[in-house]
């Protein structure tokens, strides 16, 4: 039983012509005999009576009738939804992205999306950087936003910006009057961070001690905004990926560029390799408006 042999029967059985239901299908007599043969021959036995004069169903037909309006109402349904989710006119999707990019750059980003395709919800995940890799990985989201992983395995990174660290001192400090600092400055001051796993801490540890510094950890926190707010309010420094400098700001902490050494990493979109419509625009967006923040940027 296909499709086109329901379509034949429903405007058959409504019209009660062959010569209406071919017109209403354009399809030619023979064409329509055919499909009608076809599915009488699926389903077991005779659906239509047809004489010179007239047509009318047998019982079983007339048992067919509801059901074909509602498998057809279905498939139509399902076609116009499909078709529309090709075109972006209706669409779900789950996305990752670290807390640092979804709350500073991300937003921006997602205005863009939702002005050009407004029809697409979308679900953001702010987990940590380890987790995105593993959401995308096991398909709970479609894209996801992260540091640069050490290996992809059959995941794609598309890159989107180099980041910097920068500084994060009190308004107050002595250090707000550097036009930049080095991280043996930095680090002369008691250090707020993230606690581990965050892929922040780890970087600077990783970099720091290659240098054969340390970090003079006093205080340490989950979230970004406590380490801000901690920073502005006296407790001490930290560092942070330039993408965070607004929100650092915002925190009423003040950002100042970091050398010697000068750490930084990449940050892009990690994918499968096969993506919806919805996901591929997505991607396409945030390529176009995603750029590396500076401190000009506040």
């Amino acid at each position: 039983m296909t499709v086109k042999q329901l379509r034949a029967f429903l405007a058959v059985a409504q019209t009660l012509s062959f010569t209406q239901a071919c017109e209403r299908l354009h399809l030619s007599q023979p064409a329509l005999s055919l499909a009608i043969k076809g599915l009488e021959a699926s389903l077991g036995g005779k659906l239509l009576i047809r004489s010179t004069r007239s047509v009318r169903l047998t019982p079983e037909g007339e048992s067919l009738l509801p059901l074909a309006k509602h498998l057809l109402a279905q498939w139509d349904n399902t076609e116009e939804r499909l078709r529309q989710r090709f075109t972006l006119q209706l669409g779900r999707l789950s996305i990752a992205a670290m807390p640092a990019f979804a709350c500073n750059l991300l937003p921006a980003a997602l205005v863009k999306f939702r002005q050009q395709y407004p029809k697409i919800n979308i679900t953001v995940h702010d987990v940590i950087n380890e987790e995105v890799t593993e959401m995308v990985r096991s398909r709970q989201v479609e894209l996801g936003i992260a540091f640069s992983p050490e290996g992809t395995g059959s995941l794609l990174f598309t890159p989107l910006f180099e980041d910097h660290f920068v500084a994060v001192v009190p308004p107050a400090s002595t250090l707000n009057q550097c036009a930049k600092l080095s991280w043996a400055q930095l680090l002369g001051h008691d250090f707020i961070t993230l606690q581990r796993p965050s892929m922040v801490r780890r970087l600077l540890e990783q970099e720091l001690r290659n240098q054969h510094m340390a970090l003079p950890v006093a205080f340490e926190s989950h979230q970004l905004s406590t380490v801000g707010r901690m920073v502005a309010d006296g407790l001490g420094v930290s560092a942070v990926p330039s993408m965070c400098i607004r929100q650092m700001h915002e925190l009423g902490a003040r950002c100042i560029p970091l050398t010697t050494p000068g750490i930084s990493c990449r940050v892009g979109i990690l994918t499968q390799q096969e993506l919806s419509v919805a996901a591929h625009a997505l991607r396409t967006v945030l390529c176009k408006t995603v750029q590396a923040p500076c401190l000009s940027d506040d």
